[in-house]
């Protein structure tokens, strides 16, 4: 606990600062280019989930196209996880700012969890998520704007948080992906596209990042990067990134075979790297000292309060305040999380993600531009 976690770059290299840089280049008012980017008619934006910056400079035999594109590291966001990069790239927001706080957040006022990819309907996505995304902005500048992704996404909640404004294209194949980004870039004078591709990171769930699996679909993804390049328009900046990256982590703690780990706790929130931990009134402090004593310098247990002044979410909404569990749990050695009862699926994946060290939180932006 004597050495505080890595704060993300929020403002200065981090996803939010992509996507306002993005839509800085097209002159859209109060957006700042923050990344140097250049003024172009065409920006096309290649999200690869799960490709962190670590586990692609460790992999160049997979990926001679994507090893050799100019590039740099951005830090994701806390938590590392797709819902919440997702959240920044979409708003040009940190976290703190557009709510999307983790994977499973606390619902206020209720005493439920929603998981933020499987969604529940009874959340309206416009109110839990109320800004404006880049999207919608870019079409009030006369920019078109098209999110290309697998078709089983549209119209989820999830998505009518992230994506209002662009025109969705479903794409559920790699060449699929590349024609409907081709189409998309040439819609209009000036386009605006995003293709998000998501079986890197399923793969590494299920088998482990750096695995003989992940490492074949490495090079799909590859492939899919330099093909994508082969047919953008001219006048296009191509930008790869990603929303995490991912550990196999080797020890696993089980929260539900632990009965001091669920003492006061009401909801166990986040996920096995990012845990959200909400305690019953007048408990958080008992579990804070619970958590700390149990798991020691394996993790970063930190109070919301100190979590949020030390700027784990960057600036925090204080409407958004109780979204945040009472209690940050977030691993920084060979740990994860589990509860092995309430998360059956979740706590037998091998590949995880979520916290704030450099191997899950440091994504890459490689560019490709004229």
């Amino acid at each position: 606990m004597s050495v505080p976690p890595p704060v993300p770059s929020y403002g200065a290299g981090a996803l939010a600062d992509l996507a306002s840089s993005l839509l800085a280049t097209f002159g859209l008012p109060g957006e700042t280019n923050v990344l140097g980017l250049p003024e172009l008619p065409r920006a096309c934006v290649l999200l690869i989930d799960g490709l962190g910056w670590e586990l692609l400079r460790a992999h160049p035999e997979e990926t001679p196209f994507l090893s050799s594109m100019a590039g740099r590291p951005l830090t994701a966001g806390f938590p590392a996880t797709t819902v919440t990069s997702l959240g920044s790239l979409s708003t040009a927001k940190p976290p703190g700012g557009h709510g999307l706080l983790g994977y499973q957040v606390a619902v206020p006022g209720t005493a439920r969890l929603l998981n933020c990819l499987r969604w529940d309907e009874s959340v309206d996505p416009t109110e839990f998520q109320p800004h404006s995304t880049v999207y919608e902005r870019a079409n009030a500048a006369g920019v078109s704007s098209s999110y290309v992704a697998a078709g089983a996404y549209v119209n989820t909640g999830f998505n009518r948080a992230i994506t209002r404004g662009a025109r969705y294209r479903p794409a559920d194949a790699l060449g699929q992906l590349i024609a409907q980004a081709e189409l998309a870039l040439r819609d209009g004078d000036r386009a605006h596209v995003t293709v998000y591709h998501s079986d890197l990171d399923s793969t590494g769930h299920l088998y482990g990042a750096g695995s003989t699996a992940w490492r074949h679909q490495l090079r799909f993804v590859d492939d899919l990067a330099q093909r994508l390049a082969e047919v953008v328009p001219p006048g296009t900046g191509l930008y790869i990134t990603a929303d995490h990256g991912m550990v196999n982590p080797t020890e696993k703690l089980d929260v539900d075979t632990v009965a001091e780990l669920r003492a006061g706790v009401t909801l166990l929130g986040g996920e096995a790297r990012a845990r959200h931990v909400y305690a019953a009134p007048g408990a958080a402090g008992d579990v804070l000292a619970t958590w700390r004593e149990i798991l020691g310098d394996r993790a970063w247990v930190y109070p919301r309060d100190e979590a949020v002044a030390a700027g784990w979410f960057g600036a925090v909404d204080p409407e958004l305040l109780p979204r945040i569990g009472d209690v940050l749990a977030v691993p920084n050695a060979e740990l994860a999380i589990v509860a092995s009862k309430a998360e059956p699926l979740e706590s037998g994946l091998v590949g995880m993600h979520g916290s704030m060290i450099p191997a899950e939180q440091l994504v890459p932006l490689l560019t490709l531009a004229p």
